[in-house]
């Protein structure tokens, strides 16, 4: 029996780009977190590095949250 391969691919195709999207996410938390504990340190940017991460997390956490609301509405 001959198999299309067309729903699998598609299927494998949305099953890493969940995976990527959410190593993203964990990606970004743990940067801006560790900016916010001080373990990530800017020289340049000195006492505005915490206030950098929290704009990572924030803003992270803003947009996973708007693409699954975009996802959902699709």
């Amino acid at each position: 029996m001959a198999k299309n391969g067309r729903g699998s691919n598609r299927a494998l195709t949305i099953l890493l780009g969940v995976i990527l999207w959410i190593t993203g996410i964990l990606v970004s938390l743990a940067v801006g977190f560790g900016m916010i504990e001080g373990v990530l340190y800017i020289p340049e940017l000195e006492t505005t590095t915490q206030v950098a991460g929290w704009i990572v997390v924030v803003l992270t956490i803003v947009g996973a949250v708007l693409a699954i609301i975009d996802k959902i509405t699709e």
